[in-house]
């Protein structure tokens, strides 16, 4: 079943008056460069998180000449009917957010009822990029999957950032900092295992999908390092790390180091694949990482920024019949109609497919006859 049903857009970037819909489980959408194809995933990521995927603040997504953006979408329920989403951003900065026709402070609402994931030319950084996106990529796994970790990665944050303080000040107050010490240690440790937890599923349904949409590449081993001593619980490692933690004014190790080293025959994925064959990697990560959440929640949507780009027709194949297989929606941008044949995906009411021409967009009557 879809996720989500249709998305309206007003004002943003070249999309003036927009709607993506009715929407299939596969939607494939074509156009030319600078057409808007892009800008319309990002109006659906900006549906499920309150922000844009692309560089720029409010002023440089809204169109033109206006003073605000709205998105607007459905998002279908298991028990039928809809759901309505939507955020609203003014060129000022201010925004709003409405759930099920309510006003809402809370971007986790969203992420909730339309839970996504991106792959688009920023997704190569997962692998070539710093430790901190591996982080994000775990931590929307894990927070996902596991809600009462959220409140743990909160209260983790809040003392890392209070513990900091206090070492960078120059006189330490000893009884304040072990407090916040402390606390810091529960919370890590708790967090850290969450990742641990989420790295071990992953790795059983990675597996398979990286054999079957990069066979040639071999073994693929992904190993979690999460951020201090292995051989130290993290109350053990901030006690022999305080003074030097003191002398450099901030904490050392912790979930805030943490990485996912990832290898191919014992050497960096990032410095012996070729572009095509990380995009692969990549592709398998994320498939992974949504069909673990699909088997938790039902449902993931996938928004695909110019699928064939750096992959030849065998290889974009086998991506788009692993998403078939996985029953999950997706909204995939090409810039050919011919580029994604309808086959790959699905057949009749499963794949819709959508033109797109200087901001303007048109379902495709018959996309099963290319």
């Amino acid at each position: 079943m879809p996720l989500l049903a249709s998305l309206n857009i007003h004002h943003l970037r070249n999309l003036t008056e927009a709607s993506l819909g009715p929407l299939s489980l596969h939607n494939v959408i074509y156009g030319i460069n600078g057409s808007g194809k892009t800008s319309l995933l990002e109006a659906a990521h900006i549906l499920g998180t309150a922000r844009s995927f692309r560089a720029g603040g409010a002023k440089s997504l809204i169109t033109h000449g206006e003073q605000t953006y709205v998105v607007q979408g459905n998002r279908e329920s298991p028990g039928g009917g809809c759901v309505s989403l939507g955020v609203q951003r003014q060129k000022g900065g201010g925004m709003s957010l409405r759930v099920a026709g309510e006003p809402s402070r809370s971007v986790s609402q969203l992420a909730d009822e339309l839970p996504l994931l991106l792959i688009n030319a920023d997704s190569f950084d997962l692998l070539v990029g710093e430790p901190a996106n591996r982080r994000r990529f775990m931590d929307w796994g894990v927070f996902h999957v596991e809600h009462n970790l959220r409140d743990h990665r909160r209260r983790f944050q809040r003392a890392l950032t209070q513990r900091n303080h206090l070492l960078r000040r120059g006189k330490l107050d000893a009884s304040e900092l072990e407090v916040w010490t402390r606390d810091l240690a529960v919370h890590a440790e708790l967090v850290s295992a969450g990742r641990d937890r989420f790295l071990a599923a992953l790795k059983e349904v990675f597996e398979p999908l990286v054999n079957e949409l990069a066979p040639e590449i071999g073994p693929v081993d992904l190993a979690y390092r999460r951020g201090w001593d292995a051989s130290l619980g993290y109350a053990d490692a901030l006690q022999r790390s305080l003074a030097s933690d003191q002398e450099q004014g901030f904490t050392q190790s912790g979930p805030q180091r943490a990485d996912i080293r990832v290898t191919v025959g014992g050497y960096s994925a990032a410095d012996t694949l070729s572009r095509g064959q990380q995009k692969l990697l990549i592709c398998a990560l994320k498939l992974a990482q949504g069909q673990i959440l699909a088997g938790q929640r039902g449902g993931v949507l996938y928004l695909i920024d110019d699928l064939p780009s750096e992959l030849d027709a065998e290889r974009c194949e086998r991506v788009c019949r692993a998403l078939a297989a996985m029953r999950v929606q997706t909204l995939i941008t090409c810039v050919s109609r011919s580029a994604i044949p309808v086959e790959w995906l699905g057949s009749g009411a499963e794949v819709a497919m959508f033109h797109v021409e200087q901001g303007r967009v048109t379902l495709v009557p018959d996309a099963n006859n290319q």
